[in-house]
């Protein structure tokens, strides 16, 4: 069965996860935040087969996440760099991170300890805040409805 696109849905979380939301893509985004920008890297790194790759590589630089540059001679080499909109994926993916490392931790290691380059001290829990940054969870909020953008007349 075909996963349905939400492309014109009324959900940003779905439209979202129409353009980074598969596992490989997700972990591409994320070696390209640790600095992973040749293809073969990708590859290696990750142990995605070559087509699958290629696909999720296009994606994101069809949906304006990674840019394509080229770095060879005559185009010969290409790397793949995290445009503003990918960058901006960042604390997303630290997010994902954390709950990952509370809810499903590695038996085998202990969680990545992310730093602030500048201090080296650790980077606080990524959480929602209210606009004072009084820490608010699911229950806290509400949807307020707003008033649907019109089709303006031709």
């Amino acid at each position: 069965m075909a996963r349905k696109r939400f492309d014109d849905s009324n959900c940003s979380v779905a439209r979202a996860l129409n353009e980074v939301g598969d596992w490989w893509s997700l972990l591409v985004v994320l070696h390209a935040m640790y600095g992973t920008r040749r293809f073969v890297d990708f590859q290696q790194e990750l142990g995605i087969a070559r087509n699958i790759l290629c696909d999720r590589l296009s994606r994101l630089v069809d949906n304006q996440v990674l840019k394509k540059v080229e770095v060879g001679e005559h185009g010969s080499r290409c790397e793949y760099r995290l445009t503003e909109k990918g960058r901006d994926l960042f604390p997303i993916v630290v997010a994902l991170r954390q709950w990952g490392d509370k809810w499903n931790p590695s038996p085998e290691q202990a969680p990545l300890d992310l730093r602030d380059r500048e201090t080296g001290k650790p980077i606080r829990q990524i959480e929602v805040q209210n606009i004072d940054g009084q820490p608010l969870s699911v229950r806290d909020v509400f949807v307020k409805e707003s008033v649907p953008k019109t089709k303006k007349a031709v």
